[in-house]
């Protein structure tokens, strides 16, 4: 019960600026309409006991899992390490509450320019592809630069040919895997593959992971925007 308090003090002190900036405004300038900011008042107490059940189920569970995994996949050979971590890549992404509220956003704004389902698709196969990078890099100890370099090589040749509404999405797209389910677990996951090669840099090999999972994404809806152009 410990660590649920604190998650829940965590959440609130992370929420009551946002809860101070509102009410501040309300009597100052705003002056919404009673029922309107008691309405933000449940909102803001509902998010926060969401937000906070949430990442404690993600600490008590997730994280566990995801070393546990990447402990056990190396001793399966090198193949079940990429498959297994393209498939947790691609599903802890489309699980993501921060993907989902992006493509509902952009499916809203755009009128239809894409699929909701198609985009996120889209990220989630990015995700799982840079998963497997991930995975390459830390089992032959390659740079992370020698990585991003021709990620962003990739990036920049697309951008030529990108429609310009898919070239905002893509940039976005990267930001938005970096959620609460997505980073935990697979950081977890990398540093459990990495606890168990020897010869490994913990830091140096563990980390990075989120990089490449911001990358692919962008790569991934630049080509969905490229074929839909």
């Amino acid at each position: 019960m410990g660590a649920l308090k604190r998650e829940f003090l965590e959440v609130f002190y992370a929420v009551l600026p946002i809860i101070f900036v509102i009410a501040l405004l309300q009597v100052s300038l705003i002056h919404m309409p009673l029922a309107d900011f008691f309405q933000f008042l449940l909102a803001a107490t509902m998010t926060i006991v969401g937000l906070a059940l949430f990442l404690f189920g993600v600490k008590l569970g997730l994280l566990p899992l995801g070393e546990s995994l990447g402990s056990y996949l190396p001793s399966r050979g090198f193949v079940l390490i990429l498959l297994f971590g393209f498939l947790l890549g691609f599903v802890i992404t489309v699980a993501e509450p921060d993907v989902r509220i992006f493509a509902s956003q952009i499916n809203d704004a755009s009128e239809g320019l894409t699929s909701e389902n198609l985009l996120i698709y889209s990220i989630s196969l990015g995700v799982g592809i840079s998963v497997v990078v991930a995975m390459i890099r830390t089992v032959f100890d390659l740079r992370l630069i020698h990585i991003l370099i021709p990620c962003y090589v990739v990036v920049f040749t697309l951008s030529f040919f990108v429609p310009e509404d898919y070239f905002s999405i893509a940039f976005d797209a990267g930001g938005v895997t970096t959620g609460p389910i997505t980073v935990p677990f697979l950081i977890a996951l990398n540093v459990g593959v990495v606890s168990v090669l020897a010869g490994r840099n913990g830091v140096s090999q563990g980390f990075g992971l989120v990089a490449l999972a911001s990358i692919g994404p962008i790569i991934a809806v630049m080509i969905l925007g490229v074929l839909f152009s």
